[in-house]
């Protein structure tokens, strides 16, 4: 898991070209883009323009993919996002679905990193990372968020 601000994503281009072009599509996104799909390099790499509002911790479930990385990237708003081993959860309340590259577990440990995250900052996630996004920072805000999907596993 990596935590850090989009102005310094030059320093993650090398975990590979696919990395570097998510990064390239966060530096000229300017919020004006409507919610949904945006490709960037077909399958291996496309983008998830999210528009919502946060909810309460208690409704909170982890979330695991096995052939993607997410690189989330809050536009504006602000939110919490857990972070945990994928190693630590233990009641899934969704198996590995292959369509949707997730399989999904209740929130219910108590050992997570409270991930807080305001406009112009990041977070990527990979496959051995459990997150449970979208979650309030005190309040309940509206986010507008980009989640860049990067293929590193060929299923």
């Amino acid at each position: 898991m990596i935590l850090d601000t989009i102005t310094h994503s030059h320093t993650y281009a090398n975990l590979g070209p696919d990395f570097a072009k998510g990064f390239a599509f966060l530096h000229q996104f300017d919020g004006s883009q409507a919610p949904g799909r945006y490709e960037i390099d077909g399958d291996r790499v496309f983008a998830l323009v999210q528009k919502y509002t946060t909810k309460p911790l208690e409704s909170a479930l982890y979330e695991a993919h096995r052939r993607y990385s997410d690189i989330q990237f809050i536009f504006s708003g602000r939110e919490t996002i857990l972070w945990a081993p994928l190693t630590a959860m233990s009641e899934q309340t969704m198996a590995y679905d292959d369509a949707k590259d997730a399989a999904l577990w209740k929130c219910n440990i108590s050992d997570f990193t409270p991930l807080r995250l305001s406009a112009g900052q990041m977070a990527v996630f990979f496959p051995q990372d459990a997150h449970a996004p979208s979650i309030d920072w005190e309040t309940s805000c509206e986010v507008v968020k980009v989640v860049v999907k990067v293929q590193v596993k060929i299923s």
